[in-house]
């Protein structure tokens, strides 16, 4: 199943994507798509629907961030070999963990914000994963049935917060706007391979990030188990995995986010995001 969320910002409801690709309204059935409703026999029920007699909503609805309530959004860096080549670095020895706050979290095609005197900011398009199923020390072999589904992340960064202002990476990461989820959070059964999946980034129309997930360093059971050695993982929980070469700081010489920009990104089989980049003038 394709699952999203629909509606004004912070009163986002369920819905999916029929076969005809028409969103569907799942209201009635659930009452978010949050972590407590993301479990594989939930799942299963909703798969059970007969998509002709739920009501169709509009086109032209906005989208909300595909997962609703999130309680951690994890993120790993240098987990691309050819992206660690293009900044200089090493392939680390394991994953290289950060976060970004959940007030990150915006639609797919929401406006990304600039943050006040940001030179430097940058895109990254990402596998995104979330589970389903929560647990601590979680052996490889089975990490694959804790997820719930798979979805287009763009971890947008301020490479000055992040790389020349002192501490850690979660300084320039964690901007709001700074983390659309979305179109849609795909289930495990529209995936045969999450690590053989083309992916891309495009601003104004030029192709920045042409890669694909199967240069992936640490791939997804090797993550969540990794992580939930120093944490528990819960259902709701978010992993964006890294990202391919072809971001902003990479180019020679670097390129960054302007206001008026647009964005287009995706990943092979989870949908695009469009993004208009805009000036914070939030006061």
């Amino acid at each position: 199943m394709k699952l999203l969320r629909f509606g004004p910002s912070g009163h986002e409801k369920p819905g999916l994507v029929d076969p005809d690709g028409v969103i569907r309204d799942l209201s009635a059935h659930l009452p978010d798509l949050d972590g407590p409703h993301l479990d594989r026999e939930r799942l299963a029920t909703l798969a059970d629907l007969d998509t002709d007699r739920l009501p169709e909503v509009p086109a032209d609805t906005r989208l909300g961030p595909c997962v609703g309530r999130v309680g951690k959004f994890i993120c790993i860096g240098l987990n691309y070999s050819d992206h660690a080549a293009e900044t200089g670095a090493q392939v680390p020895p394991e994953p290289v963990v950060f976060n970004k706050w959940t007030s990150a979290i915006c639609g797919p095609n929401d406006d990304v914000r600039i943050p006040r005197g940001s030179q430097k900011t940058d895109w990254e398009v990402e596998l995104g994963v979330v589970i389903g199923k929560g647990g601590r020390y979680i052996e490889e072999t089975d990490a694959m049935d804790h997820v719930a589904g798979y979805c287009v992340i763009n971890d947008v960064s301020e490479r000055e917060y992040q790389l020349e202002r002192s501490g850690t990476w979660d300084k320039g990461k964690g901007c709001d706007t700074f983390g659309p989820l979305g179109p849609w959070l795909v289930t495990p059964d529209e995936v045969a391979d999450p690590h053989q999946l083309a992916m891309w980034l495009e601003v104004d129309g030029h192709r920045y990030q042409d890669g694909s997930t199967e240069t992936m360093v640490y791939q997804v059971p090797v993550l969540i188990s990794y992580l939930s050695r120093f944490m528990s993982l819960q259902p709701g929980d978010v992993i964006s995995t890294g990202t391919p070469p072809g971001v902003g700081m990479g180019q020679k010489p670097p390129v960054y986010l302007r206001p008026g920009q647009r964005m287009r990104l995706g990943i092979e089989g989870l949908g695009e995001q469009h993004q208009l980049v805009i000036a914070d003038e939030s006061t």
